[in-house]
């Protein structure tokens, strides 16, 4: 039985950087206030930013992947209730892969014609005036498939600057739904994966309280609410098995970076997850499988290390059932870690991978794997999609590989994870089946 994607709206820009997420946080904060049950969602692979939404709203927010996600995984995301749903585009609106994944190269532009929201796109108005108009139509233009409803105009200088801005987008038939004065205090911390997570933020609801303050205040925030429209009906059919009947899960502010859909499609499929923290040097319950998420273990090192009743309840459950981790739950379960200061931390060493953070080189983009060993839930000779980002590097990693690994261009790269004995792990984080 199809379903139909409830009104919604994109946040959207022409780059990263253009306050985007200052402006996602605020309206969520407006909606909520306002009476709205408003569903969030993140376009793209991102585990920190759902966290601020859910923060900002109180609703849980879900990933669209156009890359990684078939139409019937992408349906069992848009298909959850609420009055309205608001989207929080990544990067530039067109920004993606060169190769089209399961729906599209993992733009927002694919999220917007999927569903039917249109599109309101911030832009950073500092360092130009009237050109906006011209970048404006371009976005407006480039796609007939994407509706870009209008823009509202941030890091505005002044009246007047403001003044040239609407008179150059009026002239190009471009709504404006709001001018946002330039500030310096209306940032959020970051670090080298993205901003700080939202757990660890000092005072996160003062900031988001004073960005939707901010927004009453220069935003038409009764046009945009009456702009969201969709509803397209979609086929449901996910293809996301859970690993094991009880899940034992980490989580931690070392292991955080679980995608909300994963969860809920395994709960779906009558799963039981147990979640249990390694910082707290909690070992992992009984249950049929141990999953390891990404996060900061990087952070956490000395503690991870110290942990004792954690590291030697996972090599017990090592013995005799399966253990995964993804990025950093894989580091963990290998030999050692080396820390940015070039300390070496002993990890599990369930798996001979040693990694270091000593050199730093980002690792980015979505994979394609194909599983050379089973892996939790999954059979040999299956393809995943999921995605990679981080910092490390290898040192050695000696164990049978997992899989052949491919990035989004059909290039294999040399991450192609490990298999020793009941335990596996990947440098990538699922997202789905490949259809």
């Amino acid at each position: 039985m199809s379903r139909a994607t409830i009104p919604g709206l994109i946040v959207s820009a022409p780059r990263s950087g253009a306050g985007k997420t200052t402006v996602m946080l605020g309206l969520l904060r407006c909606l909520a206030e306002d009476g709205v049950k408003v569903r969030p969602y993140k376009c793209g692979p991102d585990y920190i930013d759902p966290a601020f939404h859910r923060a900002a709203c109180g609703e849980a927010s879900r990933n669209l992947d156009s890359w990684a996600m078939g139409p019937g995984v992408l349906a069992d995301q848009l298909g959850l209730s609420g009055e309205m749903a608001l989207a929080e585009g990544s990067m530039g609106l067109f920004d993606g892969v060169a190769r089209a994944g399961a729906s599209g190269n993992g733009s927002t532009a694919d999220i917007a014609a999927i569903t039917g929201w249109p599109v309101v796109v911030v832009m950073d108005v500092s360092g130009h005036a009237q050109t906006v108009a011209a970048l404006a139509a371009g976005l407006r233009e480039f796609r007939p498939d994407v509706r870009v409803a209008g823009v509202i105009l941030n890091r505005v200088a002044s009246p007047r600057h403001e003044r040239l801005c609407r008179l150059a987008l009026d002239d190009a038939g471009i709504p404006v739904f709001g001018a946002l004065p330039r500030r310096g205090d209306l940032t959020l911390p970051e670090r080298h994966l993205g901003l700080v997570q939202a757990v660890e933020h000092p005072d996160l609801q003062s900031a988001i309280a004073s960005y939707a303050a901010f927004l009453r205040a220069h935003v038409d925030l009764a046009a945009l609410r009456a702009l969201a429209a969709g509803g397209r009906p979609l086929q449901p059919s996910s293809r996301i098995r859970p690993p094991a009947q009880r899940i034992a899960l980490a989580q931690d502010a070392a292991f955080s970076f679980t995608y909300p859909h994963l969860l809920a499609a395994w709960r779906a499929a009558g799963a039981e997850i147990l979640p249990f923290s390694p910082l707290a040097d909690e070992p992992p319950p009984d249950a049929d499988c141990c999953w390891l998420p990404g996060g900061y273990p990087e952070l956490h090192a000395g503690r991870l290390a110290a942990a004792q009743d954690f590291l030697a309840g996972l090599r017990r459950f090592a013995g005799n059932r399966p253990v995964h981790g993804e990025c950093g739950g894989y580091m963990v379960l290998g030999q050692s870690l080396t820390d940015a200061d070039g300390q070496v931390h002993r990890m599990a060493g369930l798996l001979g991978l040693e990694t270091s953070y000593a050199t730093r080189r980002m690792h980015l983009g979505y994979r394609r794997a194909r599983l050379r060993s089973p892996l939790p839930g999954h059979d040999r000779g299956q393809d995943l999609l999921g995605h990679e980002f981080h910092y490390s590097t290898i040192v050695s990693q000696p164990d049978a590989p997992l899989a052949k690994v491919f990035d989004a261009d059909g290039n294999p790269v040399p991450e192609t994870g490990s298999r020793r004995g009941n335990v596996t792990g990947t440098f990538f984080h699922l997202i789905a089946e490949a259809p």
